[in-house]
C-alpha cells in the first residue's frame, strides 16, 4: 500500500481534496500545489515508482516460492484504493493476507490508517480469513546498512566529509505534535532509524555530526513536529557548517516531497544560508531494498500461517 499520486493536472485538485478529507483547497493553495508539480515536470512519479516496487517484489517472491503468493497495489489517495485491492484479493480465495506500507514507520495517521482500512475490506469481505499487519519494517535487517550505505556515498560523491564542517539530516515527514503527546511511536521511531544508519555509517566515529529534522508539514494552524528542515538549513549555515547531506530515512521513492521539498526548495535554503547540499539516492526499486521487503513479507506470511 502506498499513498497515491494524481495522474495528471486534471487530477490535482481531487486528489488535494481527498487528501483534505473531503474539505476543497483554496484557489492560492490549489495553484502553490499545481505550481510544485509543475516544478517536477508536471506530475509526480510515485505511480510508477510504485508500481515498480510491487511489481519486483511480486517477481522475487514468485521466484523464492513459485504460486504461493499473489501481489496487489493499493493506495490511499488514488484508485485501485487500499479496499478495493483488499476485497479483491479476499475474493481470490486467499488462504491469508499481509498488509505492508511503503513507508518503514508506524503512525496512527500514516501506516496505521491504511492498515485499518485494509482489514476493514477484508474483514467485510471474508471476516475468517487472517490478516497479518506489518506495522513497521525501519529496523528490517539490511535496511540501515543500505541506507548508511547511500549516505556515505553522498558525502563522498560531493566531498563533503570534512571533520567538525559537515552535517547529516535524516528527514522524515512532519505530523501534527499532538501525535507525540498521543504516544504515537512513529517520532521515536524515526529517530531510532537514523541511529541504526549512523551507526551502520559510523558517522560518530569519523566525527561526522547528524540530527533528525522535519519536513514537508502540512498548512494548517497546527503545531507540527520539528525541527523543520528548512529552518536547520538557514541555523547551520548561521553557525558557518559548509554543507549538508539530507538522507530522507522516511520515504522510500521519489516523489513530490522529494523532487521538490528536497531537491528545489530545501536545496535552494541551503544555498542561500551558504551550504553546499547533496541528497542520498531513493530506495526506489532497487533490487537490495525490495529483497529486504520480500524478507518481511515471508516473515509475515509465516506469522499467518502458524
Amino acid at each position: 500500500m502506498a499513498h497515491g499520486a494524481p495522474g495528471s493536472t486534471e487530477e490535482i485538485e481531487p486528489f488535494y481534496t481527498r487528501i483534505r478529507r473531503g474539505r476543497p483547497p483554496s484557489a492560492e493553495q490549489l495553484g502553490d500545489l499545481v505550481r510544485r508539480y509543475e516544478a517536477i515536470g508536471g506530475i509526480s512519479p510515485l505511480t510508477e515508482r510504485t508500481r515498480a516496487q510491487v511489481d519486483g517484489l511480486a517477481a522475487l517472491l514468485e521466484a523464492a516460492e513459485p504460486g504461493r503468493y499473489v501481489v496487489a497495489y493499493g493506495a490511499k489517495h488514488t484508485e485501485p484504493s487500499v479496499e478495493r485491492a483488499a476485497a479483491d484479493l479476499a475474493n481470490r480465495g486467499v488462504s491469508a493476507m499481509v498488509g505492508i506500507v511503503l513507508t518503514p514507520h508506524r503512525s496512527s495517521r500514516g501506516s496505521g490508517e491504511y492498515l485499518d482500512r485494509a482489514a476493514e475490506a477484508i474483514g467485510a469481505t471474508r471476516p475468517e480469513l487472517p490478516f497479518v499487519r506489518v506495522d513497521e519494517w525501519f529496523d528490517a535487517l539490511g535496511l540501515p546498512e543500505l541506507l548508511a550505505r547511500r549516505v556515505l556515498a553522498a558525502l563522498a560523491e560531493a566531498d563533503l566529509r570534512t571533520e567538525g564542517v559537515s552535517t547529516v539530516l535524516f528527514s522524515a515527514h512532519s505530523l501534527p505534535e499532538s501525535v507525540r503527546a498521543a504516544g504515537d511511536p512513529y517520532p521515536d521511531q524515526v529517530e531510532r532509524s537514523a541511529e541504526l544508519v549512523a551507526k551502520a555509517a559510523d558517522l560518530d566515529a569519523a566525527a561526522v555530526p547528524w540530527r533528525v529534522v522535519w519536513q514537508s508539514a502540512g498548512r494548517t494552524d497546527q503545531q507540527w513536529l520539528g525541527p523543520d528542515l528548512l529552518g536547520t538549513l538557514e541555523r547551520l549555515g548561521a553557525e558557518r557548517c559548509r554543507s549538508v547531506v539530507v538522507c530522507p530515512v522516511g520515504f522510500v521513492s521519489d516523489h513530490l516531497e522529494i523532487l521538490y521539498d528536497l531537491d528545489i526548495e530545501a536545496r535552494a535554503r541551503a544555498g542561500s544560508s551558504g551550504l553546499a547540499f547533496a541528497r542520498t539516492e531513493s530506495l526506489n526499486d532497487d533490487p537490495e531494498f525490495l529483497a529486504i521487503l520480500a524478507a518481511v513479507v515471508q516473515g509475515a506470511a509465516g506469522r499467518a500461517e502458524r
